[in-house]
């Protein structure tokens, strides 16, 4: 093959490393404008794949029109109180916050409760506690997972669907890597708060085996922005 052709294969390739979330967030904004199809209201790229060699949150973002995606850092710290909480009800959010967003009331059913607390989640069937005790009796283990969403599930997603399906842990190089895998990931607003939580939990379990962070690997089925954020953003 010529050299030629090689960079013409190249010549658009997705990038899949990023130093730190932050740069996976500029990276993506644009590439899904630009190359991301027509999806229910949105513009989506289809299994996309990255990682994080640096994992931290995203900070305060502006954008090519002045436009800026503040990360909120109270509420972030806020959101991911209510989940190691593990109490699913959006009032605590509200006690932690000092108010309930409305995304979460809307989510909410009629006892105020919601699938999406991710500490919920992974306190079922003491998730957490067997991933934390497998990957100590076993480093090599393939098996320290925690699931979140599921189909067999799916008559109790009446208001409020789960975005994530699992998260798994692998340690290597006695270092704790970790992938998180998506079923559907809005890049302005859920990518964000979702990787600040998701990267604090990783930590979390670091720190319970005694070994540094590694690298997180982020996999969404569908990463998406809203048509309406795409022209604010770039209208």
């Amino acid at each position: 093959m010529s050299i030629a052709i090689i960079i013409i294969i190249n010549i658009g390739k997705m990038i899949n490393k990023f130093k730190t979330a932050n740069e996976a967030f500029h990276y993506f904004m644009p590439y899904i404008v630009e190359h991301g199809v027509d999806f229910d209201n949105t513009r989506a790229l289809f299994n996309v794949g990255f990682l994080i060699e640096d994992p931290h949150w995203c900070h305060s973002i502006t954008n090519r029109n002045s436009v800026k995606r503040d990360f909120n850092l109270k509420y972030a710290k806020a959101e991911w109180q209510w989940y190691l909480s593990g109490d699913r009800n959006i009032n605590k959010l509200g006690e932690l916050y000092g108010k309930v967003p409305k995304i979460w009331q809307r989510m909410a059913n009629e006892y105020n409760e919601v699938n999406s607390n991710y500490g919920w989640q992974w306190r079922r069937s003491h998730q957490l506690d067997k991933v934390i005790t497998t990957l100590r009796s076993n480093p090599n283990t393939r098996q320290a997972t925690i699931s979140i969403y599921d189909g067999k599930e799916i008559n109790d997603y009446e208001y409020d669907t789960p975005c994530t399906y699992a998260i798994q842990f692998t340690i290597l190089n006695n270092k704790l890597n970790m992938c998180v895998t998506m079923r559907s990931n809005d890049l302005w607003y859920g990518f964000c708060n979702d990787q600040y939580c998701f990267s604090m939990l990783q930590k979390l379990v670091a720190d319970k085996l005694a070994i540094p962070v590694g690298t997180y690997y982020h996999f969404a089925h569908n990463l998406h922005l809203y048509d309406n954020i795409i022209e604010k953003v770039y209208g």
